[in-house]
């Protein structure tokens, strides 16, 4: 990938393959069919690594986090994991879930915000959202909702949740910085990102980033460890923790994905420090000849990377 984490700029052909693939599994869950199970269309969603064990979806739940959902719900879960375990959640949060499919994560942080929190789904499939719907009504559950978009683009307003979880779907974004940044400015500040993803090892292959089949099964898109912290604190995202899991692909890993967005008081300053690069660079861009391109003459680079006010470097 070169270092990018984007494949194109629009991330069209990827989301319509990602669109078509999860809508099969959908209806396949709808019909009584497992998520992995289709008769038609476009290939199931695969389950299942080489050696036949199951690495994705519903076994990944233990009873607690299980318990919290209805069992359809459980079920129908394409993920890698399970966010809503170290996502911290507490009662008066609203919980935001993108790519939020059947549904399993958005009831599960429903129950764990109650009584006076909310949980939202977003997902782009009608047909995931109409599982999501028949499941929230079985479950009793009063405080969800769910919205149709897009994750790089999404339809709220700046700081308006407390958390941001996600299953095992940033991987599958054409633009997975604009997806970040977008988790970024809905995050109230303070807010906690909380997300299981698949993380690419460095050396995967040319040919399995070229497989679509790969991408939409969660592997070929994926960010290495590298990339996805770096994207992180692009977005100005800080506390940045990365812990890998259980392996799902010869070349990729599950992960659990935290980061938080810093208090009001210091969102100007993280914002500064993270457009002068990595630490190494953070270290050295006020030193000598490259003091001005990193600090420049703005009082907003006040604080940053040994930057002060006047834009000289500080003592």
């Amino acid at each position: 990938m070169n270092g990018s984490t984007n494949i194109d700029g629009s991330g069209g052909d990827v989301r319509e393959a990602v669109r078509e693939r999860y809508a099969a599994a959908a209806r396949a869950t709808a019909s009584g069919a497992g998520a992995g199970e289709s008769c038609c269309g476009p290939a199931p969603v695969v389950l299942d690594d080489a050696a036949g064990t199951q690495v994705f979806g519903d076994v990944l739940y233990g009873a607690r986090e299980a318990g919290d959902a209805p069992g359809a719900a459980v079920a129908a879960s394409l993920g890698c994991g399970v966010p809503t375990a170290v996502a911290e959640l507490r009662p008066g949060d609203v919980v935001l879930d993108l790519g939020s499919g059947a549904g399993a994560d958005v009831l599960i942080s429903a129950r764990r915000v109650a009584p006076t929190g909310r949980a939202i789904g977003l997902d782009m499939t009608d047909e995931m959202l109409d599982l999501a719907r028949a499941n929230a009504t079985a479950a009793g559950a009063t405080n969800v909702e769910w919205l149709k978009g897009h994750i790089e683009d999404i339809p709220l307003p700046d700081a308006s949740v407390d958390v941001v979880i996600s299953n095992c779907v940033i991987n599958l974004s054409g633009d997975k910085d604009r997806v970040l940044r977008e988790a970024a400015r809905v995050l109230r500040p303070g807010g906690r990102f909380a997300v299981s993803d698949v993380i690419a090892d460095p050396d995967m292959d040319a040919a399995t980033r070229a497989d679509m089949a790969q991408w939409t099964g969660c592997i070929a898109g994926a960010l290495t460890r590298e990339q996805f912290e770096r994207s992180l604190v692009g977005a100005g995202l800080v506390d940045v923790e990365l812990v890998e899991g259980h392996r799902v692909h010869e070349h990729a890993a599950s992960a659990i994905v935290r980061a938080t967005k810093p208090p009001a008081r210091a969102v100007g300053l993280a914002e500064a420090t993270s457009a002068c690069g990595s630490d190494a660079a953070q270290a050295s861009c006020c030193e000598g000849e490259t003091e001005s391109s990193c600090c420049g003459t703005a009082t907003a680079a006040a604080g940053s990377c040994g930057c002060s006010a006047g834009g000289r470097q500080q003592g």
